[in-house]
């Protein structure tokens, strides 16, 4: 009816929306996913969503927001539960994108990787949140570096270092989904390693426990 007011969308509707489009976004690709497919999944009005996202990209911006704010609670904090160390930390976090390629069957890899190699020229203020997401993950693994204190010489750059990680992940993650297969992730972590090693980031393992060996009954009587 005209003049009628649309009701304002609750923030619990926003973070619907801005869920419902990183779930696609993460599935589909930016460019596949359509606003009827986020309204499909939202089970909401378009007018709902456009009151809140004037365009596509908007919402773009808006979970690449979400994936920068939540860096912490969604990745890190999952990855580090119970891990001390922090050089193995680092591998710990690589795990967790282990994990996910295989549950999935190697569907689901880097959100952020995708994003970027999806959107070949993104306008500015995409570009800059996507840069701003890497940049968190390449200074969460300065700080474990930082913490490894001075297990390693000094004059190794940690954040030369740290975006080095970042560029084994991605290539690791990619070429896995590639081949549908986890060893090309397992020698890129393992490489890595090796690298980390070198470099004296090395953490000792404890030697694997022997078994101990059970003399046959036949036997046990004659030792003394």
């Amino acid at each position: 009816m005209p003049g009628t007011r649309v009701p304002r969308p609750s923030k619990t509707t926003r973070q619907q929306f801005v869920l419902a489009a990183m779930q696609l976004f993460a599935e589909k690709g930016y460019g596949a996913t359509s606003i009827a497919d986020i309204l499909q999944v939202t089970r909401a009005k378009a007018g709902s969503l456009y009151h809140l996202f004037r365009t596509k990209q908007d919402l773009l911006l808006a979970v690449l927001a979400l994936y920068r704010d939540g860096i912490g609670p969604m990745l890190l904090e999952p990855a580090w539960k119970g891990v001390d160390d922090p050089i193995e930390r680092i591998f710990a976090l690589l795990d967790a994108y282990r994990r996910r390629l295989v549950d999935t069957d190697f569907f689901y890899g880097c959100p952020i990787g995708s994003l970027a190699l999806e959107l070949h020229e993104p306008d500015p203020p995409v570009r800059a949140l996507l840069a701003t997401n890497f940049t968190g993950w390449t200074r969460a693994i300065e700080r474990c570096l930082r913490a490894a204190g001075a297990r390693v010489a000094a004059t190794v750059s940690h954040r030369e270092l740290a975006s080095f990680v970042l560029t084994t992940m991605e290539g690791a993650v990619m070429q896995a989904r590639t081949h549908r297969a986890i060893a090309t992730f397992d020698a890129a972590v393992a490489g890595l390693r090796d690298y980390f090693a070198r470099l004296g980031y090395a953490v000792p393992r404890p030697a694997p426990r022997r078994r101990r060996r059970t003399l046959a009954p036949s036997r046990q009587g004659a030792v003394r």
